[in-house]
């Protein structure tokens, strides 16, 4: 089925098991879901699907983003699909747009960590360097003589945990101003360079003294890698994606996703939105697990699901229910999400979701230690990519959402109403 057809933005649906969710959305493709005998759902479900709906579709037409795609689901099923506007020219968007996720990623390779530790191939608390030597060679930035670095040696040393838990004292230079003096006064790549050198900030803190977000996901990869003998990109193949039949997820747009791609767009001083070419490093020296895949709604809601399973999916298990709970749980101790102040306005708002709440970090999401009234539980699980790529999953609740567009900046506050909206939509 050529891609023009398949992302006819599918009417909405009500769906508890996954064949009949794959008909249906074949079905709504081809443009007869009207002459299909539904089997009947209650009333509230399709009021809910029609709130959430309508926040699409306001959304788009305020100019909140120009096009994005919703979706919630549950353990058994997908229970909602939505979409407005146009992904890229030409096509509409729908569940099976491809997406820059970008900092969704983290959560596979923290996943892809957690799976060598259910095997019982690594440890959570695994030192770094006694798998990657070379990563003794990173040191904390303990201020500057001139132009000129004063480097030091970290008081512990960085673990696993420290890595998943964004606790590691790497941080990105887009929300530490420090960082990106460092990378400007010593000439150093940044991040989406590709390259192995580009991993190598330096430490802002000591490990375990404070949550910083930053590259610490990459470094997680390179230890998978090492580990399991694997490049990032066949264990992921062969330990998540096959077997949750995530088959339009992977480093590269490849053949038969390029037609389904989304544009990037930013907002300019006149409040439009215009063109703004942004993507991973194709073909890299290192696939970043920090931000380099591309996924589709359709494909990151089966990742979601699988959690909300508890390991897995459709009968196959990624991992035991023992180690799902384990990566779910508060992993960084007495240390507490931080608000993230922006460095780059352009690219980025500042950050800090459901101020005044308690936030922590589990080994793969950002978790949510309170009740958020008339939205996610407490140990709810989320985050996001840097192109507004969103979602969250209430194991308490059965519940996982999902929005998504491709725009900059980040987490600007039209898009956050949005997102606040459909969240609370989804729990009405």
């Amino acid at each position: 089925m050529d891609s023009g057809i398949r992302n006819t933005p599918p009417k909405i649906v009500e769906v508890e098991d996954n064949s009949r969710r794959d008909f249906l959305l074949t079905a709504a493709s081809m443009g007869i879901v009207g002459a299909l005998p539904l089997l009947p759902f209650p009333a509230e479900a399709k009021s809910r699907n029609s709130r959430l709906q309508k926040v699409l579709d306001d959304s788009v037409a305020a100019n909140r983003f120009p096009f994005v795609v919703g979706m919630t689901g549950k353990a058994s099923g997908v229970t909602f699909v939505g979409a407005a506007g146009d992904a890229a020219p030409g096509l509409k968007a729908g569940p099976d747009t491809v997406f820059r996720i970008f900092s969704m990623t983290k959560a596979v390779g923290s996943t892809a960590a957690m799976i060598l530790i259910d095997q019982g191939k690594m440890d959570i608390d695994t030192p770094v360097q006694d798998v990657l030597p070379e990563f003794a060679d990173i040191q904390v930035l303990d201020g500057w003589d001139g132009d000129t670095p004063r480097l030091r040696a970290p008081k512990v040393k960085a673990t696993a945990r420290h890595l998943a838990t964004h606790t590691s004292g790497l941080e990105y230079e887009f929300w530490r101003p420090q960082t990106g003096e460092y990378l400007g006064k010593t000439k150093r790549p940044s991040i989406l360079a590709g390259t192995k050198d580009a991993l190598f900030y330096p430490m802002m803190t000591d490990p375990g003294t404070r949550w910083g977000y930053g590259p610490s996901i990459d470094w997680l990869g390179l230890m998978v890698e090492k580990i399991s003998g694997q490049r990032i990109d066949a264990f992921l193949k062969a330990n998540l994606f096959e077997p949750l039949g995530m088959n339009d997820t992977d480093v590269e747009v490849r053949l038969h996703m390029q037609s389904r791609l989304a544009s990037v767009k930013a907002r300019g001083e006149n409040g439009q939105f215009g063109d703004f070419p942004l993507a991973p490093p194709s073909n890299p020296e290192v696939y970043g697990m920090g931000h380099c895949l591309y996924s589709t709604p359709q494909d990151y809601m089966r990742f979601l699901r699988m959690f909300l399973n508890k390991g897995k999916l459709d009968g196959k298990r990624i991992m035991r229910q023992s180690s799902i709970e384990r990566m779910l749980a508060n992993q960084m101790g007495p240390l507490k999400f931080e608000k993230m102040v922006t460095a780059a306005p352009p690219i980025t708002a500042d950050f800090d979701p459901f101020p005044g709440t308690t936030k922590t970090h589990s080994f793969g999401f950002m978790r949510n230690e309170v009740d958020i009234p008339g939205r996610r539980r407490a140990g709810s699980q989320s985050w996001a990519g840097v192109l507004n790529t969103h979602y969250w999953f209430d194991m308490k609740s059965n519940l996982a959402g999902i929005i998504m567009t491709q725009t900059l900046p980040f987490v600007e506050p039209p898009l956050m109403a949005a997102y606040e909206e459909f969240e609370k939509a989804a729990y009405a």
